[in-house]
This record gives C-alpha cells, sequence and structure tokens, in this order.
C-alpha cells in the first residue's frame, strides 16, 4: 500500500511544524527569548510593559553572573518572613519548597514555563562577600558600593521584614535587588539566589523603540 500525495504532504507538515516547534523550545531555553516587563521594582531602569530579550546563553555555559548585572530568576517559594527568628542569617539562601517531582511536570514548568514566576533584579553581591546596609547605603566588604544606576535620591533600608541586610554571600549564590529598592521584594527579604535558579541576563530593550539599545 502506498501513500498518497495528499497524505504525504499532511506528513511533510505535521514534521516541519513539530522540528519548528522544538527548535522554538531549544532556542528560547538554551539561547534567548524574549519577556515583558511586569513589575516596578526596577524603576526607572526597567518600567512596566517595556519589552526585553533575555540573554540564557550564559545559563547554558554555567557562566556566573557579574555585580551590576539584571539577571532573571526563578521566584522563591518564600517571599519573606514575619518575624527575624524566622530568617536562618547562617545559611541566607531564598527557599524553593515546591519543586516539580516527575520528567513531565519538570517539562512543563522549567522548559515550557508554565506556572513559573520569575523576577528581574540586580546583581549586588557575589559568592563569599559580605553584604551589609547600613544608614540607607550597600557595603561590599566594608567597602561602600557606587551605585550609579539609581535614581537620585534612592537609599537602601532594611527593616521591615528585610532581615538579610547584614550576610556572608553563601558560595554558589548571589545577593540581588531592584533599582526601586522601596517597592522591591528581594534578596533582603528572601535571601540569597543559587545560581541554577539564574534563568538569564537583560541584554537589549527593544520596546519602546526610542529606547532600544543594549540594558545597563
Amino acid at each position: 500500500m502506498t501513500i498518497s500525495d495528499k497524505t504525504r504532504n499532511i506528513l511533510e507538515w505535521i514534521f516541519c511544524i513539530v522540528i519548528a516547534f522544538v527548535l522554538a523550545i531549544l532556542i528560547k531555553y538554551f539561547i534567548g527569548t524574549p519577556t515583558i516587563v511586569s513589575q516596578v521594582s526596577m524603576n526607572p531602569t526597567l518600567q512596566p510593559n517595556q519589552r526585553l530579550i533575555l540573554n540564557r546563553w550564559m545559563r547554558t555555559i554555567h557562566e556566573m553572573p557579574q555585580r551590576g548585572e539584571i539577571v532573571t530568576f526563578e521566584a522563591p517559594t518564600i517571599r519573606g518572613y514575619n518575624a527575624l527568628e524566622e530568617a536562618d542569617l547562617e545559611n541566607p539562601v531564598a527557599k524553593y519548597t515546591n519543586e516539580p517531582t516527575n520528567w513531565w511536570t519538570k517539562f512543563t514548568y522549567y522548559v515550557l514555563e508554565i506556572g513559573k514566576e520569575s523576577y528581574i533584579k540586580r546583581v549586588i553581591g557575589l559568592p563569599g562577600e559580605h553584604v551589609k546596609i547600613e544608614n540607607g547605603k550597600v557595603y561590599i566588604n566594608e567597602q561602600e558600593l557606587q551605585e550609579d544606576y539609581l535614581q537620585e535620591g534612592v537609599i537602601t533600608e532594611g527593616g521591615d521584614y528585610n532581615y538579610f541586610t547584614d550576610i556572608i554571600v553563601p558560595e554558589n549564590c548571589i545577593f540581588v535587588m531592584g533599582d526601586n529598592r522601596s517597592q522591591s521584594t528581594d534578596s533582603r527579604s528572601f535571601g540569597c539566589i543559587p545560581i541554577e535558579k539564574v534563568e538569564s541576563k537583560v541584554w537589549i530593550r527593544f520596546w519602546p523603540l526610542e529606547l532600544w539599545g543594549k540594558v545597563q
């Protein structure tokens, strides 16, 4: 029995669609993908509804983010603590408690990113560094951090459930904060982000067109 030309054409189309779908997933996961800013925590550097291209190659090659870079990462399950006693300052690592357990849920969550929430923040502290927030300023290994990317008059505060303000960044983790310090839920409240939870580095803003260019 031979396959008719019509059936062959349908099969060829299905094959092409499957290949295109697989390639799109591979590019999105390993190389780069577009996204939309949805929160105000990075104002004025990044504002809601701006469109970005994320560089995911750094995750593929396990590149350590550098201080000052803007990255995206999987949002922690626990976003903050109600009392200082609940925060583990000896091991200040963000908590992830709802990890997928089988191959299908891992695929849909990590690869297709269905039901997955991500944050955009700036890298402040690197592994082994002493991060201290005091008198409205950030200190790295006792040296004041110069943050030219912040809007004039912005101060960095602890307190009010931001308990991780005088810590040593654990190995294979980073300390992150939003540029809009008073409106950002970040490492001050949930701790340092494990490198394996970092998804990408913000690369290019392509919308609005007048702001097209590399994001600093």
